[in-house]
C-alpha cells in the first residue's frame, strides 16, 4: 500500500520535518516574522496549525508565554508577535519541559496515522482526497469566519477528518469582516458591528503557486475577470483553503465580495457563492488536487457542480454526459427544512451574473454550459421559473444526499420528493468531543475511565469508556461539573458587568452582579440563533408562574440566554428585545440574563457550565441542532422539544422531552401546550430532582441522569461516528470504492430509526 501522503496538501514548507507531512499538502508562503528563539522554533509550527484549538494543554502553554495577550486574542500567532520575555522563559525549566512535551505530542499526531480507523478499515487507497465545500467554518473564536451552527458543525467535521486520518481538503471563504459582533443597547435593540480582520495576524498562511508566488485563480464576471487569492488554515492533518477577493489586482468594487459572511445584498451573495463554488474548483485544479469525491455542505457551493460540468464540456464531453459524470462523485448535505435557509436567486440575476462563467451552446469542446440548462436543473418543487433554487440544483446533480437527523430526513424527503431520484439519507450530526468537553470533566474521564476523547475510534484500551461511566465517583463527577459551573459564572458576570456599565447602570446595580449568578442555584441555558421558530420566548408565556419558579426561596432557578438574530431578521431581533426587557423587569431581574455576542467561546462556557440545556423549537423545523449534544457530553441535561437530534437522542432517563411527537397545525395552540408542559416539567421534575440532596450534599438522582446523558451521547452523537457514516454511506460509493462488508474490519455503527 502506498503511503497516504502522496496527496497534495497544506504545510509551511520551512517547518515540517520530512517524515511528518500531512495527508494533504499545499505549498504555502512563510508567514510574517515571529521573533521566536531557535530553541523554541516548534512554537511556530504549532501556532500555524489549529490543532491547538482542541488541545487544552497547548492553549495553556501559549497562555503561559503571555497571558494578557492570550486572554485578549486567543490566537497563538498574535501571542508570538508580541513583546515576549523569552529570556525568562528559556531559564524556566518547567516551561521548557512542558514545551518539549507539547511539541512531541503535536509531532506524534502529525504522523500519517496508519493505525487510525480509516486506514485500518479501508486499507485500499482512494484515488484522491474528499473535497468538502462549506460557506462557513467555526474552527475557533479567533478565526471569525462562521456565524453559528452550520459553521461549527463544519469545523468539527474537519477536525474529525484530521483525527481519523481521512484524506480530506476543505474549501471556504476568507471573510475579512467576518460575521457581525453583537451588542445590545439599554433598550434591548441588537446593534451590529463588523470587525476588520488582518490576515497577517491570523493563524493562516497564503498558498503559493508552482513558481512560489501567491496563488491566484481567475473568475470571469460581467465585463471583467477578477482574481481570487487563496489562504490555508491547517487543521491538524487537514487543510482548509480560504478564498479571498481582497487582492490588489481587483477593482475596489470587487475586493469586498468576500468581506462579509451572509451579506444581505442578493447580487453580492450570488457573487460570493460563485467565488466559493467556481473559485474553489479552480483553486484545487491549480494545486493539482484531484478529489475522489466532492461534498457540498449545504447549497451555497452548488456552482461547483456547474463548473465541473463546464470543464468536461470544454474537454469534449457531451453536456448530458458531463452532468452525469459530475453527479456520480458528488454528495450533498441538506441542513434545514426552513425555506429561508434554502438559497434561491432570481433567474434573471443568475443569467446576468453567471453568464460569463457558464454560458455556451453545450457542444463538446466549446467550453460552455447553457444557462437555461443550469436554470432547469435548479427549478424548485413549486415550479417557479423566476427562481433558481440552489438546493434543488444540488439534489439533482449529486448521487447521494443526506439530512442531519432521522426526523429531518423524513421532513426533507416529504418536502423534496418530487425531484428526488433516490431518498435522502439520514446521517445525524455529531460534535467533536475534544473541542467541547470541559477540562475538569475530561480529566475525570481520563482519571477514572482511562478515557481518550481524541480516540473515540477505539485504538486504545479506553475504547467505549462511556459504558463504564458509573465508575466515576459521584463526588468527582459533581465536583468536575461545579468547577465548570463556577467558570461560567465568573465569565458571565464579567460580560454582564461590561454590558451594564456601557448602558450607564448605577454602581449599585453593577455591584449586585457579584451576588447574582450563584453557582449553587439551578442554572438553565438557552443559546442559539434567534429565529422566531426557535421560540426563545416560549418560557415567558406565563410571567407570574415563571416569577414564582425563579424566586422560590428554597429552590430558586436562574436562566442564561445568548444568541444573535441575522441583521435582516427583524422579527428575530424583536425576540431579543423582548427577552432583554423581561430580564430587566422587576419580576425576573437577577434571575434571567442575556449575554451578548454569542460565539464559540461563549458557547463553550455555556454548554460546559449550565445544569440544564433548554431547547424549544417548533417541531419539526429544527433539522438537528448540536449545542444540546455538546452539553450532554459534559453531563448537562437536556430539556427539549422532541425535534432534530433530541427526537432520537432522548431515552427517557437522560433528560426531559417537552410535549410529544404529535403537532398541532394551529401554531398558537401548539405554543400554548408546549409552554404549559415546559412549566410542568420545571416545577414537578427538573427543580425537585436538582435540589434533592443526600446528607453529603450530593444530588444522587440528578447524577444518575448526568451519567445517562454522557453515556448516550459521547459516541452516538460524535463527529467520529458521523464521519464513519459519511465515509461508508456517501464518500466511498461516490468515489467508486467498494465498501467492506460487516465483519471485515471495525464496523461502522449506523444510527437507525430504532437507534
Amino acid at each position: 500500500m502506498r503511503p497516504l501522503n502522496r496527496f497534495t496538501g497544506c504545510r509551511a514548507r520551512r517547518y515540517h520535518p520530512p517524515d511528518m507531512l500531512p495527508l494533504v499538502r499545499v505549498p504555502t508562503l512563510p508567514g510574517p516574522p515571529l521573533r521566536v528563539p531557535p530553541q523554541l522554533e516548534g512554537l511556530r509550527r504549532i501556532a500555524y496549525n489549529l490543532w491547538w484549538s482542541w488541545h487544552p494543554r497547548t492553549r495553556a502553554l501559549f497562555s503561559r508565554i503571555d497571558r494578557p495577550a492570550w486572554v485578549r486574542y486567543r490566537n497563538p500567532v498574535q501571542v508570538l508577535m508580541g513583546t515576549v520575555d523569552w529570556a525568562t522563559l528559556l531559564d524556566d525549566g518547567e516551561f521548557l519541559s512542558e514545551y518539549t512535551a507539547v511539541l512531541a505530542q503535536f509531532d506524534r499526531y502529525m504522523l500519517n496515522g496508519a493505525d487510525h480507523w480509516f486506514t485500518r478499515r479501508h486499507g485500499h487507497e482512494l484515488p484522491g482526497p474528499i473535497a468538502y465545500f462549506c460557506a462557513e467554518y467555526g474552527f475557533t473564536e479567533s478565526l471569525g469566519i462562521y456565524s453559528g451552527g452550520l459553521g461549527v458543525l463544519a469545523g468539527d467535521h474537519v477536525k474529525s477528518t484530521s483525527d481519523m486520518a481521512v484524506p480530506f481538503v476543505s474549501v471556504g471563504l476568507l471573510y475579512r469582516n467576518g460575521y457581525f459582533r453583537q451588542t445590545i443597547d439599554a433598550d434591548g435593540h441588537q446593534e451590529h458591528a463588523y470587525p476588520d480582520y488582518d490576515p497577517s495576524l491570523l493563524p493562516i498562511l497564503r498558498v503559493a503557486d508552482a513558481a512560489g508566488d501567491p496563488l491566484r485563480v481567475p473568475l470571469e464576471l460581467p465585463g471583467r475577470t477578477i482574481q481570487v487569492g487563496v489562504w490555508c488554515a491547517q487543521v491538524g492533518r487537514t487543510p482548509a483553503l480560504l478564498l479571498d477577493t481582497d487582492v490588489p489586482e481587483n477593482d475596489d468594487a470587487d475586493r469586498p465580495i468576500t468581506h462579509i459572511l451572509y451579506v444581505r445584498g442578493r447580487e453580492m451573495r450570488l457573487h460570493q457563492e460563485l467565488v466559493l463554488g467556481v473559485g474553489g474548483v479552480r483553486a484545487l485544479r491549480a494545486l493539482k488536487i484531484a478529489p475522489a469525491a466532492w461534498h457540498l455542505n449545504e447549497g451555497h457551493s452548488a456552482f461547483l457542480l456547474a463548473e465541473r460540468a463546464r470543464e468536461l464540456v470544454a474537454a469534449g464531453t457531451p453536456l448530458d454526459a458531463a452532468f452525469a459524470s459530475v453527479r456520480r462523485d458528488s454528495v450533498f448535505t441538506i441542513h434545514t427544512p426552513v425555506s429561508a435557509g434554502n438559497e434561491r436567486f432570481d433567474t434573471e440575476l443568475v443569467q446576468r451574473v453567471a453568464g460569463p462563467l457558464f454560458d455556451g451552446d453545450g457542444r463538446p469542446g466549446t467550453g460552455g454550459v447553457p444557462i437555461p440548462a443550469i436554470l432547469e436543473l435548479g427549478l424548485g418543487v413549486e415550479g417557479d421559473r423566476t427562481q433558481f433554487d440552489m438546493t434543488a440544483f444540488s439534489l439533482r446533480v449529486t448521487n447521494g444526499a443526506n439530512a442531519v437527523s432521522q426526523l429531518h430526513a423524513r421532513t426533507a424527503n416529504a418536502t423534496w420528493h418530487p425531484i428526488l431520484a433516490e431518498p435522502i439519507l439520514a446521517v445525524t450530526n455529531g460534535v467533536h468531543a475534544p473541542t467541547w468537553v470541559g477540562s475538569p470533566t475530561r480529566e475525570a474521564y481520563q482519571r477514572f475511565l482511562d478515557a481518550d476523547l481524541d480516540d473515540l475510534d477505539g485504538r486504545s484500551d479506553g475504547s467505549r469508556f462511556w459504558d463504564r461511566i458509573g465508575r466515576v465517583p459521584d463526588r468527582e463527577l459533581w465536583d468536575a461539573h461545579l468547577r465548570q459551573k463556577v467558570d461560567l459564572m465568573h465569565f458571565a458576570r464579567g460580560r454582564l458587568l461590561r454590558q451594564f456599565a456601557r448602558h450607564g447602570e448605577a454602581p449599585a446595580v453593577l455591584d449586585e452582579l457579584e451576588r447574582q449568578l450563584d453557582p449553587d442555584v439551578l442554572t438553565i441555558g438557552f443559546a442559539r440563533r434567534f429565529a422566531t421558530y426557535k421560540r426563545a420566548n416560549l418560557l415567558f408565556r406565563d410571567i407570574d408562574r415563571l416569577a414564582r419558579l425563579v424566586d422560590d426561596p428554597k429552590r430558586p432557578v436562574q436562566f442564561i440566554f445568548a444568541g444573535k438574530a441575522h441583521p435582516a431578521d427583524r422579527p428575530g431581533q424583536q425576540v431579543i428585545q423582548e427577552l432583554f426587557g423581561r430580564s430587566r423587569s422587576p419580576q425576573l431581574r437577577g434571575r434571567v440574563f442575556i449575554i451578548e455576542d454569542y460565539d464559540v467561546r461563549v458557547a463553550r462556557f455555556l454548554v460546559q457550565g449550565v445544569d440544564v440545556w433548554m431547547n424549544t423549537p417548533r417541531r419539526p423545523l429544527e433539522a438537528s441542532g448540536t449545542s444540546g449534544m455538546k452539553a450532554a457530553q459534559n453531563g448537562v441535561l437536556n430539556l427539549s422539544v422532541l425535534d432534530g437530534w433530541w427526537d432520537e437522542g432522548w431515552t427517557g432517563d437522560n433528560g426531559w422531552a417537552i410535549g410529544g411527537r404529535e403537532t398541532n397545525p394551529d401554531d398558537g395552540a401548539q405554543d400554548f401546550a408546549d409552554a404549559m408542559d415546559l412549566y410542568r416539567l420545571l416545577e414537578d421534575e427538573v427543580v425537585p430532582r436538582y435540589y434533592d440532596r443526600d446528607a453529603n450534599g450530593l444530588p444522587r438522582a440528578w447524577l444518575q441522569l448526568m451519567r445517562a446523558a454522557i453515556a448516550s451521547t459521547i459516541w452516538r452523537f460524535s463527529t467520529t461516528r458521523m464521519l464513519h457514516e459519511y465515509v461508508e454511506r456517501l464518500y466511498l460509493p461516490a468515489a467508486g470504492v467498494p465498501v467492506p462488508q460487516p465483519g471485515s474490519g471495525s464496523a461502522v455503527h449506523v444510527i437507525t430509526e430504532a437507534g
